[in-house]
């Protein structure tokens, strides 16, 4: 019984599973918003029942299971795996960055650099000189060295002159939407056959899409690359947990100075460190762009790629894990697709589940802290164990010198302490006596 005690206390210590406890406190504490504002919605609304906010929040927390028929709910679970895929890529580039001590805020110029490295070459190699899985594999080689180089920028400043990844990150990610806006004004690779001026043609037009696209699922855009950015994901986990460079790069996040007089090149670590979290968001716009259904939207002096900047949430609701990024960017599409639903099938705006996401974003910042309540907890639980546990210690501990004591003496101590039967005897004898 001890033993299993021991070993529920054990499993509830891991670092995984407070992670774990935090991030669902998060998300209860947002879904438990979104229920609340959802009361209040109907509450100042004659036309919607106070019930009506129980149905919004289950149309919301089912996601693409809440869509009208089997078939359409076939096709948005589909839709939900593809457009997770950037995300997790973005989110991956996020959390790599956070466990070398960097904050990643450039995510959306490296994204963007990406889809313009893999929209050139897919577009512009014709399938009917090279093969067209030959152009897939160059395209999206293209895309990641683009965003290889364009993360390793901020590195290096970081690196060479100590200046600041978040200034650095910012001032590339606009750089990086006017590189994009400039090589694509006016360019033959504009849709003018859909007459969709502000976005490219599709890399289908020249041949060129991952395979599965429009295949899986139904009707969906789901391809295979679900499957590959959680492949990376695993790479990316084991790369950090269990070799030589990624111990090197958590070394070099928990302190710098010390990962220096450890004998690390800390300086390389940081520019390596940007520069694969730079390829990282390049690979998910590459394999966003290369799906052959999607559309890029080349003008983007003006506006950022959402999924870049919705990889910190996706990271830190994961607590930085590159497998917990699979689920958390799966979470957030998820509630995304709930949110189309619950503006299509009921009385609510679908910008509800914005707010939900908001909150969740919010309350993810502080899983750190949820964590760390979590562990000074079972820190209290652990050092009152160990007094009672002492104090045991010492009882027998006292116990035990009794008894050596008694025994040096020559005197039993049961001999010592029992009453004298004859005594008591005779005693009784002469009483009766009298």
């Amino acid at each position: 019984m001890n033993n299993t005690a021991k070993e529920k206390t054990g499993f509830f210590r891991k670092d995984g599973v407070k992670s774990v406890i935090a991030s669902l406190i998060c998300i209860l504490g947002g879904i438990l918003f979104g229920f609340l504002v959802l009361v209040l919605l109907a509450a100042f609304n004659e036309n919607i029942p106070i019930s009506k906010a129980f149905t919004g929040i289950y149309t919301v927390i089912i996601g693409p299971f809440s869509a009208g028929s089997s078939d359409l709910a076939l096709k948005e679970l589909g839709d939900m795996l593809f457009q997770a895929t950037p995300l997790i890529m973005t989110g991956l580039s996020v959390a790599l960055a956070f466990k070398t001590g960097l904050f990643n805020i450039g995510a959306p110029g490296q994204y963007l650099m990406g889809a313009m490295g893999t929209m050139l070459v897919a577009l512009s190699i014709p399938t009917d000189v090279v093969p067209a899985w030959i152009v897939w594999i160059l395209a999206l080689l293209a895309g990641i060295v683009c965003g290889v180089v364009w993360g390793a920028i901020p590195g290096f400043f970081k690196a060479k002159f100590n200046v600041n990844e978040v200034i650095v990150c910012i001032m590339t990610n606009w750089i990086a939407g006017n590189i994009v806006s400039w090589v694509f004004k006016e360019s033959r690779y504009i849709n003018y056959a859909e007459t969709k001026m502000n976005f490219l043609s599709k890399t289908s037009s020249n041949g060129v899409s991952t395979l599965g696209a429009g295949k899986m699922l139904g009707s969906s855009s789901m391809d295979v690359s679900i499957f590959i950015a959680s492949a990376i994901a695993v790479v990316i986990y084991i790369i950090l947990n269990k070799t030589t460079f990624g111990y090197e790069l958590r070394a070099c996040g928990f302190n710098k100075n010390a990962s220096k007089y450890a004998g690390m090149n800390e300086k390389r670590n940081i520019v390596l460190s940007m520069a694969i979290a730079g390829g990282l968001s390049a690979c998910g716009a590459a394999l966003w762009c290369l799906n052959g259904t999607t559309d890029f939207l080349w003008e983007a002096y003006q506006t950022m790629p959402a999924d870049g900047f919705n990889g910190i949430p996706a990271a830190l609701l994961a607590s930085n894990n590159p497998i917990g990024v699979i689920f958390s960017s799966l979470f957030l599409k998820h509630l995304v697709m709930g949110g189309s639903n619950l503006g299509a099938y009921t009385s609510f705006n679908d910008q509800v589940p914005n707010l939900i996401t908001a909150v969740i974003i919010y309350f993810s910042g502080a899983a750190k802290l949820i964590k760390d309540l979590l562990s000074r907890k079972k820190k209290q639980l652990s050092e009152e164990k160990m007094r009672a546990v002492s104090g045991t210690v010492l009882l027998n501990a006292d116990d035990a010198s009794t008894d050596e004591t008694n025994a040096e003496d020559g005197t039993n101590p049961e001999e010592a302490t029992a009453p004298d039967e004859n005594t008591g005897a005779g005693e009784e004898t002469e009483g009766g006596g009298e």
